[in-house]
């Protein structure tokens, strides 16, 4: 009788669908077998491509007049240290027996590059292969991922797309480092105090150097501007800032001291005074004229605010950066784990939404959670659903959006394997609860804020009072338990009490009416150095294409192809501290360029500037999506970045001789 072979990526994974699929046979080295079915598994990349001494020895010696290289047969081999479970997996998708083969490496790019170099290696031929998407680990998605399985040929052009990856990594990193450690890299070793240094290039890895120390420069070469604020002090306790506006055909009618300071461009944002001097001689102007204060205008608007979009990976390591202070490699490491515990679903995601289909059967996952006891948070969000009756019908809304979702939907609780929390570690649990609160809040109302405003004439000039109060906390009230956001929150509410007063003082205030001026002052403020990347930030600002939106609305609103993937770009922040390229700080995850990541920064600079180009590098990661979408061929990419390697080389070695 005719077997099929499950192949997972890791030995858990296999475990689990060996589990779902009832395949209690015996367990050998390497694979489980039963009647019907042989499960087995990678230990994740058993191929690799084949250094270039494989192709030539006398290439292992680096010379210029070796490079470029760029074969013509691509030539790959077994990794040594898993050669045993690579020939067990080689045995077992060529067995007789075995007529189908379900792939089940991890649902994404890497995934399918895993296999294919292990089916390519084994020469497998003839067997019915079927290739396994799946969102999640639960039973009910592994069964659905094993009955809709489709053909193989179906990801042909997703396996183009790792394929040429990798290849593109190699052919830069191969030549573009070769190259530069010949032509810099004593130069290099002397002014960082090494005998011999290797200068390691990467597409995506150089590129977010370049990101590190241009960042670190701007901080060293920024220049604080200090300014100076009028404020006017009624007497009723209400205080209002004066800002440069004004009618254009009164601009002659202006005092000298503002015209002076307009014209010397000595004001700060049109709000201050870069000069105290000239801040205080506006007050003393203010005061002569004794004008009365006349409210001109008087607003009040009620404001909401949306629960956040899901989590997609980079959002959850930035915020666990912050909140945490872990690394990002860190982050999904943990939320791996527990989508292999059925925790949650498939990590490595870009997209913050979900499809149609989840959403109409959300009501599964929001159930699961009901049964959790074992978090006060997560119960209590749960109940406040159940009493308020909030709806769980989100297909129309913003959190769900087909366009927006390639390979997988956002980060979200399965509802399933419950009975594994207990047992995780607190950092995993508190996790878990992130990822739980931000898929419970897309339910909860919008928080509401009233917006009172008031302008105020003053000699012609305009002051301007406002407040703003939250009326109602909405999705926030997930928040108020949580140790980091409870700290924010008693700031807030400080602050908020405080204008809570001052709305209560504002929203007297009529239009047209008059108020007594008890006096003016200034305040001062500077202005701050832009902040160094964390470990966290830095995958957002790689997620869109080396620019660091903080704000949220926004970085989703602008969101294109980024530098790298979520799968990989944790591993590069890793891989250049790993080299000390940058360093780390453990406790706060702030980054910042050592003296060998400046000096290595320098060659790059000089001789290959656009290898430092956020946008040209988003640009290949574009390419290969497009590849993988069909929308362009894989020759016509490789042509291009095979012209692209040869011309770096050249241009370099001109240079280098002239």
């Amino acid at each position: 009788m005719p077997k099929s072979v499950i192949i997972a990526e890791k030995p858990s994974v296999a475990q689990e669908f060996a589990k779902v699929l009832k395949v209690n046979g015996t367990r050998r080295n390497g694979y489980i077998e039963s009647d019907d079915f042989i499960v087995t598994w990678c230990v994740g990349h058993l191929v690799t491509m084949s250094y270039p001494e494989a192709y030539d020895e006398k290439l292992k010696l680096w010379r210029y007049d070796t490079l470029p290289f760029i074969p013509k047969e691509w030539k790959y081999e077994v990794i040594e240290n898993v050669k045993a479970q690579y020939e067990t997996v080689k045995s077992l998708l060529t067995r007789d027996d075995v007529d189908t083969i379900y792939v089940c490496t991890d649902s994404g790019r890497e995934g399918e590059y895993i296999y294919r170099l292990v089916d390519s290696m084994a020469n497998v031929t003839g067997k019915n292969r079927k290739r396994v998407w799946i969102d999640s680990q639960t039973e009910e998605e592994i069964l659905r991922g094993i009955k809709e399985a489709k053909d193989l040929s179906y990801y042909d052009s997703l396996a183009d797309s790792a394929y040429l990856r990798a290849k593109e990594d190699y052919l830069i990193g191969i030549n573009f480092s070769r190259l530069l450690t010949l032509s810099y890299g004593k130069k290099v070793a002397s002014l960082n105090g090494e005998e011999k240094t290797s200068i390691s290039i990467g597409r995506v890895m150089t590129c977010v150097l370049g990101m590190v120390v241009e960042r670190e420069n701007e901080i060293n070469n920024f220049e604080k501007t200090k300014f100076y604020k009028v404020i006017a002090n009624f007497e009723n306790g209400i205080k209002a800032e004066w800002r440069n506006v004004v009618d254009i055909e009164r601009e002659k009618e202006r005092c000298d001291v503002l015209k002076k300071a307009i014209d010397e461009n000595m004001l700060y944002n049109d709000n201050g005074f870069k000069n105290e001097e000239d801040a205080n001689s506006f007050i003393e102007y203010l005061k002569g004229t004794n004008g009365k204060a006349k409210v001109i205008e008087s607003s009040k608007k009620t404001q909401k605010e949306n629960a956040p979009l899901l989590y997609n990976l980079a959002e959850i390591q930035n915020d666990c950066s912050k909140k945490f202070k872990i690394s990002p490699d860190k982050t999904l490491e943990i939320i791996q784990e527990l989508y292999e515990k059925k925790l949650v679903t498939y990590p490595r995601t870009d997209a913050r939404v979900l499809s149609t289909a989840v959403a109409k059967e959300i009501t599964k996952n929001l159930n699961g959670l009901a049964r959790f006891k074992d978090n006060e948070e997560v119960v209590n969000a749960i109940n406040l659903m159940k009493e308020n009756k909030y709806s769980t019908n989100i297909v129309k809304s913003k959190y769900v959006n087909d366009s927006k979702i390639t390979d997988h939907y956002a980060i979200i609780p399965t509802g399933q394997g419950l009975d594994n929390y207990s047992k995780l570690s607190e950092l995993h649990q508190k996790i878990y609860v992130l990822i739980c609160k931000r898929f419970l809040s897309i339910f909860f109302p919008p928080a509401e804020y009233t917006r009172i405003a008031l302008t105020v004439d003053i000699a012609e000039e305009r002051f301007f009072a406002s407040s703003k109060v939250r009326t109602n906390p909405g999705y926030l009230v997930l928040y108020d338990n949580d140790k980091k956001s409870k700290e924010t929150s008693e700031e807030q509410s400080e602050e908020e009490t405080e204008n809570e007063t001052d709305a209560e003082l504002i929203k007297k205030i009529k239009k047209g009416q008059e108020l007594e001026i008890n006096d003016y002052n200034t305040k001062d403020g500077e202005t701050t150095p832009p902040s160094r990347y964390s470990s966290g930030s830095m995958i957002l600002a790689m997620e869109n294409a080396g620019k660091l939106i903080e704000d949220e609305h926004l970085r989703e609103q602008i969101k294109g192809t980024g530098i790298g993937t979520s799968a990989t770009r944790a591993e590069i922040i890793k891989k250049l501290s790993r080299l000390n390229y940058i360093a780390i700080n453990q406790k706060s995850q702030t980054i910042t360029p050592t003296n060998k990541g400046n000096l290595i920064y320098k060659v790059v600079k000089y001789t290959m500037p656009d290898m430092l180009n956020p946008e040209l590098t988003a640009s290949w990661e574009k390419g290969l999506f497009m590849v993988a979408e069909k929308e362009i061929k894989a020759d016509e990419f490789m042509t291009k970045l095979e012209k692209y390697v040869r011309d770096k080389v050249a241009k370099v070695k001109q240079n280098m001789w002239g």
